[in-house]
C-alpha cells in the first residue's frame, strides 16, 4: 500500500481518489482556503490545507505541495489534469524529494510539452504535419511574414501551453500583433511562459487524438483513439470513442505516428498524442498532452482499460498491463459539464449548485467534483462534472447520451447543456464520418450553433471565501485551526443585514449593478482585468471591444455599451466582480 498524494481538485482528484481506494493506496488530498468542505477533501483519506485563495498561492504552489507531502508522508504525487501536471519542474522537485513521480519524466515532459520540441520530434518519425515556425516567435512581424507566405488562416499558440489557452487562429493580417500578445498573456497566466510559435491552420479540422501508454523504457502502446471536434474556445465539450468515420489506413497512422512519437522519448505513464484532421483527409500533428485527459472515460469504456490503475502500475515498476492496442467494444460519448452560459457566448457562471440530480442507467457514469450545496468557484476551472454514456454502437450511444443529458437537473449556474443537447440531436453531430454529411469541426459550435442560444439566469455573486488560522491549545498541544472569516465576524458581534447582504455583499442578486447607467462598462464575470483595449478619453463606438477579464483561466473580451468617450474607471491588474464598473462611456 502506498500514500499517494493527489496535487489537484475537483472531479480529477476524485476519480483518482477512488481510484487510490480500489487498488489498495491510501488518498491524500489539498485544498484551498475555499476548497476546504469540497468532496475531493470530504472523500479523501486525508486532507492537508494549502493556505490560500488563487491557484497560484495553492494548487501551482511546488513548495506548499511539497510541504504537505512531507507532512503526510506520501510516497507519491499524482497531478491529475491540469495546474502543475505538464509542469517539468514539479515532475523533478516531486522526484527530488525522494516521491514517486506518477507522470512521464521531467525530460520527457519539457521535451513534449514544448510544442516546437514536440513538432521536431513529430518530423523525425514521419508523422503527418502542417507548415510552421518549429522555433519561439520573437515577434508579431515575424507573424505577419510567414501569414504573407503560408496564406491565411493561421494559428499562434502557446508553446507550453493546452487546454486551449494561448490559442489564436487569425483569419486577417490586421488580426495578427493583437492575437500574438493576446496569445503571449494567456500563455504566461496559464503556463508562466511565454513562447509562442505559430502554424498553418486548417479549416474547418475534426480533432481526433490517440490515448497511449508507455513503460518508460521505450515500449509504447496505442489504447485507442477518440473524436473531440465539438469546442468553443478551442476547448473541448463533447468527445467520443472511438473516433467514427475514420479509414483503417487512417487509425493505424495515427495510432503507429502517436507510439513512434512517444517512443522516441522514453514515453513513461499515461499521454495524449493529438492531431487535425481536414475534410479532404489532410493530417497534421497537433501536440502531445503529457498527463491524463479530462476526456479518458470515453477510451476506457470502450477499451476496458483502467488509465488511472495503469498509471500507478507503470509509476511502482509494475509495467504495462497491455501488449497491444485492446480491439474497442461499442461506443462512448462524454458531455463535459461547466458552469458557463452558451446564450452569453459561453461566459463562465460561477455560483452555488442549488440542485444537482443525477441520471442513471444502462451504460451511465457520472464522474464529479460536487454534490448539491457546493459552489463552483471563480478562481478555478468551469468544469465541475463529466457525464459518459456507453452504448453497442454510436446511434445507441447518442440516444442514451439524450435520455441521461434530459435527466440531469443543474439549478443555481447556468450549464453548457443546452448546447451539449443541442449538438447531439443535429444532424452534423449524428452523420459524423457518413458519406454526405459535412459533419462537426472545431469552429463548428461558434460559427453554427451559437445564435440559437438564449441566456440562463445568471446565478449569484460568490461570496469570498478566507479561513482565519490561529493557534489553539488540545490537550495541552498547540495546533493551528481555520474558520471562515465570516462566521469568526459572526460570533464576534451581531452585525445587522439582511442574508443576502452578508451572502454576497450587495443587494440580492443583482452584482452591485442595480444603479448601473447606460453608460457604463461592466465586468460579465469575476475575474482580474488584464488590459484596456483603448486609451483612456478615446472614442469608441457600440459594441467595440474596449477591455480584458481573465476569469477562470480564460480571457473574457468587454463590449463598450454605448458609443462615446471611455473613461476608465478600474486599473489594469485589479481584482473585479460581476456587475463591476470598471469604465464609462461618456
Amino acid at each position: 500500500m502506498s500514500r499517494i498524494l493527489i496535487a489537484n481538485r475537483g472531479e480529477i482528484a476524485v476519480r483518482i481518489l477512488r481510484a487510490c481506494a480500489q487498488h489498495g493506496h491510501t488518498s491524500v488530498a489539498v485544498y484551498a482556503d475555499q476548497d476546504a468542505d469540497a468532496m475531493h477533501a470530504r472523500l479523501a483519506d486525508e486532507a492537508f490545507a494549502l493556505p490560500g485563495t488563487t491557484a497560484g498561492d495553492t494548487y501551482l504552489n511546488i513548495d506548499a505541495i511539497l510541504s504537505a507531502a512531507k507532512a503526510a508522508g506520501a510516497d507519491a504525487v499524482h497531478p491529475g489534469y491540469g495546474f502543475l501536471s505538464e509542469n517539468a519542474d514539479f515532475a523533478a522537485a516531486v522526484e527530488g524529494a525522494g516521491l514517486i513521480w506518477i507522470g512521464p519524466t521531467a525530460d520527457t515532459i519539457t521535451a513534449l510539452g514544448d510544442k516546437v520540441t514536440a513538432r521536431q520530434l513529430a518530423q523525425k518519425v514521419g508523422a503527418p504535419l502542417a507548415p510552421g515556425i518549429d522555433r519561439p516567435l520573437e515577434n508579431a512581424a515575424e507573424v505577419e511574414s510567414f501569414a504573407a507566405e503560408a496564406g491565411l488562416p493561421i494559428i499562434i499558440k502557446a508553446a507550453h501551453g493546452g487546454g486551449g489557452r494561448g490559442m489564436k487562429i487569425v483569419h486577417e493580417l490586421t488580426e495578427v500583433a493583437g492575437a500574438f500578445e493576446s496569445a503571449t498573456r494567456e500563455a504566461v497566466e496559464a503556463f508562466g511562459r511565454p513562447e509562442c510559435f505559430v502554424e498553418k491552420f486548417l479549416e474547418r479540422p475534426r480533432h481526433v487524438e490517440v490515448q497511449i501508454v508507455g513503460d518508460g523504457q521505450g515500449r509504447v502502446v496505442a489504447v485507442g483513439d477518440r473524436d473531440c471536434s465539438a469546442q468553443r474556445r478551442n476547448q473541448k465539450l463533447i468527445e467520443e470513442a472511438p473516433a467514427p468515420g475514420l479509414t483503417d489506413e487512417q487509425r493505424e497512422r495515427l495510432h503507429r505516428s502517436a507510439e513512434a512519437i512517444c517512443a522516441e522519448v522514453d514515453y513513461r505513464g499515461a499521454g495524449t498524442v493529438e492531431f487535425l484532421l481536414a475534410a479532404d483527409g489532410t493530417m497534421t500533428f497537433l501536440e502531445v498532452n503529457t498527463r491524463l485527459q479530462v476526456e479518458h472515460p470515453v477510451t476506457e469504456v470502450t477499451s476496458g482499460v483502467d488509465l488511472v490503475a495503469e498509471q500507478f502500475r507503470i509509476a511502482f515498476g509494475q509495467g504495462l498491463s497491455l501488449e497491444s492496442t485492446p480491439q474497442p467494444v461499442g461506443h462512448a460519448i462524454e458531455l463535459r459539464i461547466n458552469a458557463e452560459d452558451p446564450g452569453r457566448g459561453f461566459l463562465p457562471t460561477p455560483g452555488r449548485i442549488d440542485v444537482l440530480d443525477v441520471p442513471g442507467g444502462l451504460g451511465v457514469r457520472w464522474d464529479s467534483g460536487v454534490r448539491a450545496g457546493d459552489t463552483v468557484q471563480p478562481a478555478f476551472d468551469s468544469l465541475f462534472a463529466k457525464l459518459i454514456v456507453h452504448g453497442p454502437d454510436r446511434g445507441q450511444a447518442i440516444a442514451r447520451t439524450l435520455t441521461a443529458a434530459k435527466e440531469l437537473r443543474v439549478d443555481g449556474v447556468a450549464t453548457v447543456l443546452p448546447c451539449s443537447l443541442a449538438i447531439l440531436g443535429d444532424e452534423a453531430f449524428t452523420g459524423l464520418g457518413e458519406a454526405g454529411v459535412a459533419g462537426i469541426h472545431t469552429q463548428w459550435i461558434e460559427s453554427e450553433l451559437l445564435p440559437r442560444f438564449e441566456t440562463q439566469e445568471r446565478p449569484a455573486p460568490v461570496a469570498d471565501v478566507e479561513l482565519q488560522r490561529m493557534s489553539i491549545e488540545i490537550d495541552g498541544k498547540l495546533t493551528t485551526i481555520g474558520l471562515p472569516a465570516g462566521l469568526l465576524a459572526a460570533l464576534g458581534s451581531a452585525r445587522g443585514g439582511n442574508a443576502d447582504q452578508d451572502r454576497d455583499g450587495s443587494s440580492a442578486g443583482n452584482g452591485g449593478a442595480a444603479s448601473a447607467s447606460a453608460g457604463d462598462v461592466s465586468a460579465p464575470v469575476p475575474g482580474s482585468l488584464v488590459d484596456f483595449l483603448v486609451d483612456d478619453g478615446a472614442e469608441v463606438a457600440a459594441g467595440d471591444e474596449v477591455a480584458v477579464l481573465s476569469a477562470m483561466k480564460m480571457e473574457t473580451r468587454v463590449e463598450a455599451p454605448v458609443a462615446g468617450t471611455l473613461r476608465q474607471v478600474a486599473a489594469i491588474g485589479d481584482a473585479v466582480s460581476v456587475g463591476q464598473t470598471i469604465a464609462r462611456v461618456e
